[in-house]
C-alpha cells in the first residue's frame, strides 16, 4: 500500500503495542526522553561546544557512555598473588591519571591511592602486624 506521500506504508507486523511504528531497515529509531531542566542545559553546552546539534549530541553522549562501560572483551582471572593485586591495580590506576602531569606526580598519586592513608595503615589486611 501506498499513503498520499507516495511513501511505503508501515505493515500492520511492523507496529509495536503502542501503535508506533517499529524500526525500519535502513532508518534511525527516534526516541522522547524526559530530561531535567539542569540535564537539557548541560547538553545543550555540550552540543554549542561541539557545533552539532542537541539531538546529536544526545547519540554521541549516549554512545560514549555506553562505550565507556562496556566489560571488557575478555574476564581476567582472578588474581590471588598481592604483588599481581597491587601491580594490577598500579596499572589500572596509571590509565586513569592525566598523562600531562609530570612522572613524579603520577607517582606521588599512583603510591598514595594503592598505600592508601597512613592513618589506616594498622587496619590493612595485606600489610604484616607489628606486634608492640
Amino acid at each position: 500500500m501506498i499513503n498520499r506521500q507516495m511513501t511505503p506504508m508501515t505493515p500492520l507486523s511492523d507496529m509495536r503495542r503502542d501503535h508506533s511504528p517499529a524500526v525500519r531497515l535502513g532508518h534511525d529509531a527516534v526516541s522522547a526522553v524526559k530530561l531535567s531542566q539542569q540535564l537539557t542545559a548541560d547538553i545543550d553546552a555540550w552540543a554549542e561546544t561541539h557545533q552539532i546539534t542537541r539531538s546529536d549530541a544526545i547519540s554521541r553522549l549516549l554512545a560514549i557512555g555506553l562505550h565507556a562501560s562496556r566489560p571488557p572483551a575478555m574476564t581476567q582471572p582472578k588474581l590471588r598473588d598481592p604483588v599481581a593485586i597491587e601491580q594490577n591495580a598500579i596499572q589500572l590506576i596509571d590509565q586513569m591519571l592525566d598523562p600531562s602531569l609530570p612522572a613524579d606526580e603520577r607517582e606521588r598519586r599512583i603510591r598514595r591511592l594503592v598505600e592508601g592513608p597512613a592513618e589506616f595503615a594498622g587496619e590493612r589486611i595485606d600489610l604484616p602486624r607489628h606486634s608492640g
